[in-house]
């Protein structure tokens, strides 16, 4: 109601009146409608930022019901997006600029920081976790990036290495840079000890892919013979999420599958989904898919709510 309030127009006084507790302005019945036009939309567009300046330097927001007293005028308290920015003359004020600049900076050097190979392999030997290296058929970063194509199979060496494997596995987990190596250096391990926790499968060692994309798991889980295979991989940066991670799963995995035929995670990092939540939406997926014996469109994700978590809380009620 609040919501459809504010799209409808800023104009109701009733609605101003209900929402926040003004000073009192001359002849205004205390709304300072001398400084944006309460009462009429004419010039809508233009006077939305003297309207906030407005209530902020009059108003003060009332309690909503149950005691909340959430501003609804610091929209940046509750979101890292670029909103509420304000201004300097015409532009952006300095600290605004600067901080996106950085951010700027923090996704590029995201997308060529290197796989830290052996420290990952570290990492899983400590919980036990058995792993083989591997490298896609891009020899290095620039190739990567500029043919994607090479990032989505393996390199000759590569595929020998896994042809002396044991093959027929209930499921393969690969790890790969993708476009932020400072997403899986962050996320993967503690997501994937999550999660093998909790599955007594046949599991693949895990294979640590340098410059490899999303569809090089299909290779990979049809040489192992795997059943299903399931890819953490480091996801585009955003200019506010350099280190985001995603979940990619595929039943019977080959060269050629689409992206149709797979499900994703996404967002998982500490300002997005949590490392919980994320693992308990994984094996929801990872046991649906060994049930009915498919993924991508037809396999929904419906797990049901785990702890108190909103973003669980909005994609279910979407459904």
């Amino acid at each position: 109601m609040l919501g459809q309030n504010l799209l409808d127009g800023f104009s109701s006084r009733k609605f101003f009146q209900d929402q926040f507790d003004c000073n009192p302005g001359p002849g205004n019945g205390g709304l300072p409608h001398h400084d944006f036009g309460v009462g009429t939309d004419e010039g809508f567009g233009h006077s939305k930022p003297r309207f906030v300046l407005s209530l902020r330097r009059h108003c003060r927001p009332r309690a909503w019901p149950g005691g909340d007293t959430r501003n609804i005028l610091r929209l940046r308290d509750y979101t890292s997006a670029r909103v509420e920015l304000g201004r300097a003359g015409n532009s952006l004020p300095t600290r605004a600029l600067l901080e996106f600049q950085l951010a700027h900076a923090k996704a590029r050097d995201a997308v060529h920081l290197p796989l830290a190979v052996q420290s990952l392999v570290l990492e899983l030997k400590e919980r036990n976790i058995p792993s083989i290296t591997l490298a896609s058929a891009a020899a290095n970063r620039d190739e990567y990036l500029k043919r994607p194509d090479l990032g989505r199979r393996l390199s000759e060496e590569s595929r020998e290495r896994l042809e002396g494997l044991r093959p027929e596995y209930d499921a393969a987990f690969v790890i790969a840079d993708g476009l932020s190596a400072l997403a899986v250096h962050r996320h993967a391990v503690p997501l994937l000890g999550l999660l093998l926790r909790d599955l007594d499968w046949r599991f693949a060692p895990v294979a640590i892919v340098e410059q490899g994309r999303v569809a090089i798991g299909d290779e990979i889980g049809e040489m192992l013979g795997a059943s299903m295979v399931v890819v953490l991989i480091g996801e585009r940066p955003g200019l506010s999420s350099p280190d985001s991670l995603g979940a990619y799963l595929t039943w019977q995995p080959r060269r050629g599958r689409t992206d149709a035929e797979r499900n994703c995670v996404s967002n998982i990092r500490a300002e997005g989904l949590s490392y919980d939540t994320a693992a308990h939406k994984l094996l929801f997926l990872m046991n649906e898919s060994r049930r009915l014996k498919l993924s991508g469109v037809r396999l929904k994700e419906n797990a049901p709510l785990v702890g108190d978590s909103i973003i669980d809380a909005k994609l279910v009620g979407d459904h």
